[in-house]
Protein backbone atom coordinates (compact mmCIF):
# COMPACT_ATOMS: atom_id res chain seq x y z
CA UNK A 1 0.00 0.00 0.00
CA UNK A 2 1.42 3.37 -1.01
CA UNK A 3 1.06 6.50 1.04
CA UNK A 4 -1.36 9.13 -0.20
CA UNK A 5 0.20 12.42 -1.23
CA UNK A 6 0.96 14.97 -0.07
CA UNK A 7 2.31 13.54 3.18
CA UNK A 8 2.80 15.86 6.13
CA UNK A 9 5.00 14.74 9.02
CA UNK A 10 5.16 16.16 12.50
CA UNK A 11 8.24 14.95 14.35
CA UNK A 12 7.91 15.55 18.07
CA UNK A 13 10.09 14.93 21.12
CA UNK A 14 8.98 11.98 23.22
CA UNK A 15 11.32 13.03 26.05
CA UNK A 16 9.54 16.40 26.26
CA UNK A 17 6.12 14.69 26.04
CA UNK A 18 4.97 16.73 23.05
CA UNK A 19 2.70 14.04 21.62
CA UNK A 20 -0.45 15.96 22.61
CA UNK A 21 0.84 19.13 20.92
CA UNK A 22 1.75 17.14 17.79
CA UNK A 23 -1.64 15.42 17.79
CA UNK A 24 -3.51 18.69 18.20
CA UNK A 25 -1.49 20.27 15.37
CA UNK A 26 -2.23 17.26 13.15
CA UNK A 27 -5.94 17.46 13.97
CA UNK A 28 -6.08 21.15 13.11
CA UNK A 29 -4.28 20.64 9.79
CA UNK A 30 -6.45 17.65 8.84
CA UNK A 31 -9.58 19.61 9.69
CA UNK A 32 -8.47 22.56 7.57
CA UNK A 33 -7.08 20.58 4.62
CA UNK A 34 -9.52 17.66 4.47
CA UNK A 35 -9.30 17.21 0.70
CA UNK A 36 -5.75 18.45 0.09
CA UNK A 37 -3.65 16.34 2.48
CA UNK A 38 -3.11 12.68 1.71
CA UNK A 39 -1.95 11.82 5.20
CA UNK A 40 -0.46 13.24 8.37
CA UNK A 41 2.14 11.19 10.24
CA UNK A 42 3.29 11.64 13.83
CA UNK A 43 6.98 10.75 14.04
CA UNK A 44 8.48 10.14 17.50
CA UNK A 45 11.84 11.83 18.05
CA UNK A 46 14.14 13.01 20.83
CA UNK A 47 16.29 15.96 21.77
CA UNK A 48 13.61 18.66 21.83
CA UNK A 49 12.59 18.20 18.19
CA UNK A 50 9.34 19.62 16.85
CA UNK A 51 9.56 19.72 13.06
CA UNK A 52 6.80 19.92 10.49
CA UNK A 53 7.63 18.58 7.02
CA UNK A 54 5.55 18.45 3.86
CA UNK A 55 6.77 16.15 1.12
CA UNK A 56 10.23 16.12 2.68
CA UNK A 57 10.48 19.92 2.86
CA UNK A 58 10.81 21.33 6.38
CA UNK A 59 8.13 23.98 6.92
CA UNK A 60 8.87 24.53 10.59
CA UNK A 61 11.75 23.53 12.82
CA UNK A 62 11.62 24.36 16.51
CA UNK A 63 15.43 24.39 16.60
CA UNK A 64 15.76 26.79 13.64
CA UNK A 65 12.76 29.07 14.28
CA UNK A 66 12.89 28.92 18.07
CA UNK A 67 9.71 27.66 19.67
CA UNK A 68 6.50 26.29 18.29
CA UNK A 69 4.65 27.54 15.20
CA UNK A 70 1.59 29.73 15.52
CA UNK A 71 -1.19 27.59 14.07
CA UNK A 72 -2.41 30.30 11.67
CA UNK A 73 1.12 30.76 10.31
CA UNK A 74 1.59 27.01 9.93
CA UNK A 75 -1.71 26.71 8.06
CA UNK A 76 -0.54 29.47 5.71
CA UNK A 77 2.75 27.65 5.07
CA UNK A 78 0.90 24.43 4.25
CA UNK A 79 -1.71 26.23 2.14
CA UNK A 80 0.93 28.10 0.14
CA UNK A 81 2.35 24.75 -0.99
CA UNK A 82 -0.72 22.58 -1.54
CA UNK A 83 -3.59 25.01 -2.25
CA UNK A 84 -2.18 28.49 -2.97
CA UNK A 85 -5.51 29.96 -4.13
CA UNK A 86 -7.38 28.81 -1.04
CA UNK A 87 -8.73 31.37 1.42
CA UNK A 88 -8.12 30.39 5.04
CA UNK A 89 -10.73 32.77 6.40
CA UNK A 90 -9.82 34.16 9.81
CA UNK A 91 -6.30 32.65 9.62
CA UNK A 92 -5.56 34.88 6.62
CA UNK A 93 -7.05 37.96 8.24
CA UNK A 94 -4.49 37.80 11.05
CA UNK A 95 -1.64 38.45 8.62
CA UNK A 96 0.38 41.57 9.10
CA UNK A 97 0.32 44.03 6.15
CA UNK A 98 4.02 43.34 5.55
CA UNK A 99 3.30 39.59 5.16
CA UNK A 100 1.92 39.82 1.83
Amino acid sequence: MTAKQPRLEIEYCTQCRWLLRAGWTAQELLTTFTAELGEVALVPGTGGVFDVRLGGETLWSRQEQGGFPELAALKQLVRDRIAPDRDLGHSDRHRKPSDG
